[in-house]
């Protein structure tokens, strides 16, 4: 029997855990927030929570047909997490503007599949190269490319909103006046918004059924768009999923970021390469993240093609490729081109501004390259690493002298940190995370003076740097496993 959305709520509150913390401070913090009080920080951590028990939407893309899109046609995608087909006879998709009413109504029939996907073609702005996939159903309505409702209806009529009994599922995107809890992030010509998978992150292969009825917490917006039918790979169901393999956050999401524009200096940016934390004040990252193995290793050249990320959402500033010029720092890579050397494509996205912080020269050119090379030899030995990178602070010394900005505004970091996990090659990522695993972590100072030492020499512990960013870093990871490898200094090889 379906689930009414108050019942799905209360099993879903039953399941939410509060995460471990580590110290006094942070224990009295967090009893503050169950108090009630709306004490917190910028970096809250979102609730843990269960896959959806029920039939939901997966992806929505609007910008079909628009002027720079790929695909032609607006769409649709649903996803079934649940271990037994649906019947979709008598459901509707439905669609309205971000502050309208319900009045455009596509029809379903049929069922969907355990663990399998339905795609629904909608309208098409008249452009676009590239055709859908096959469709499963296909409908008129025309959906904004920016900001609207969709809600899944056990029912062929109008719904209400959110809170109407015949919906199954709903998401608020942009500037919705409606949403589960809070809308997720705008859309765009080259952007959809995509429900993150069974673990919480935003691995392909994992199914998209992350549901705490709270969309920008369930959703990231990417412009890796693939629409999936039901001939797609059914998807693995929570009973056999072991981790997130190969996701650039599959060991945990540091700052709690998240995909909803009002979330401007925490804002998840979800890329094929690396994703990221972006911080609209500072003009940067707070962290970048990224998996790494011999796969993401070829022969591309490095493309230097530095510039602006046009994906940052509308009306945000966007860090110009000659913003450095003359400031005496490096436009410091976070993910390294040398990291994504598979394509062409790969290797020039390392080269968006959203993925630099200026850097000291003998910092970037020297004592960080140097690990970053040391890295890449890991992998080629067989391993398999998860990286998260940043800054921390305010003012650095560069070969011009000391600055707290350039550019812009773009703040210069008093220190850059690394946290890196290695892994032999296998699969199940996640279940592989040993108490024994090597975990190398260090936080360099920003100037010139930190190549008068080799990059072991600033080998921190993971706790250290959790305590000076107020991150929470391997947050997927067991708790017990967690205190183990956070709490010591790496001292294994370093060449």
């Amino acid at each position: 029997m379906l689930e009414s959305r108050s019942e799905q709520k209360i099993r879903l509150s039953k399941k939410i855990k509060g995460n471990l913390k580590r110290n006094t401070a942070l224990l009295v913090c967090t009893s503050l927030v169950f108090l009630g009080g709306t004490f917190g920080n910028l970096f809250n951590k979102p609730a843990q929570a269960a896959v959806g028990t029920h039939v939901v939407i997966s992806e929505i893309y609007g910008g079909g047909g628009n002027s720079g899109s790929s695909y032609k046609n607006d769409y649709i995608e649903l996803y079934n997490p649940t271990n037994s087909s649906v019947s979709l006879s008598g459901w509707s998709i439905q669609y309205a503007s971000s502050t309208g009413a319900f009045s455009n109504i596509t029809n379903l029939s049929g069922s969907i599949g355990a663990h399998q996907y339905i795609l629904i073609k909608e309208a098409s702005g008249g452009g676009g190269t590239i055709d859908l996939p096959t469709a499963d159903v296909t409908g008129t309505i025309n959906l904004s490319a920016s900001s609207g409702k969709v809600a899944l209806a056990k029912a062929t009529t109008a719904v209400s909103g959110s809170a109407d009994s015949n919906v199954v599922d709903f998401v608020g995107f942009g500037s919705a006046n409606d949403s589960e809890t809070t809308p997720v992030g705008t859309l765009s010509a080259t952007t959809s918004v995509e429900r993150k998978d069974n673990n919480g992150g935003t691995a392909q292969g994992q199914g998209n059924g992350w549901d705490t009825n709270n969309n920008a917490n369930d959703f990231v917006n990417t412009s890796s768009i693939v629409p999936q039918n039901s001939s797609s790979t059914a998807e693995p169901s929570t009973e056999t999923q072991t981790g997130t393999d190969n996701d650039h956050i599959g060991l945990g999401n540091p700052s709690g970021a998240t995909s909803n524009t009002s979330n401007s200096n925490n804002y998840l940016m979800v890329k094929s390469q690396y994703d990221l934390s972006y911080n609209n004040s500072k003009h940067e990252p707070n962290w970048v993240s990224w998996h790494v193995g011999s796969s993401d290793l070829g022969s591309a050249a490095r493309q230097d093609d530095f510039r602006a990320d046009t994906t940052l959402p509308s009306g945000w500033y966007q860090v110009t490729a000659s913003e450095f010029s003359g400031s005496g720092f490096d436009r410091g890579h976070m993910c390294p081109s040398a990291d994504r050397t598979s394509t062409v494509a790969n290797n020039s996205a390392t080269f968006l501004m959203s993925n630099m912080i200026p850097q000291a020269p003998n910092n970037n050119e020297v004592t960080w390259a140097n690990l970053e090379e040391y890295s890449r030899s890991l992998v080629t030995a067989g391993n398999e690493l998860y990286v998260v990178s940043g800054g921390y602070g305010s003012g650095g010394t560069g070969s011009n002298g000391y600055k707290t900005t350039v550019g812009n505004g773009v703040v210069v970091p008093a220190k850059t940190w690394k946290v890196i996990v290695v892994l032999p090659n296998g699969n199940n990522d996640l279940s592989r995370v040993t108490a024994s695993t090597r975990v190398i972590a260090v936080v360099l100072p920003n100037d010139q003076t930190t190549s008068s030492h080799p990059w072991s020499y600033y080998r921190v512990s993971v706790d250290s740097i959790e305590s000076l960013t107020g991150y929470d870093f391997l947050s997927s990871v067991p708790a017990n496993v967690q205190s183990a490898i956070e709490a010591s200094v790496d001292n294994g090889p370093t060449n």
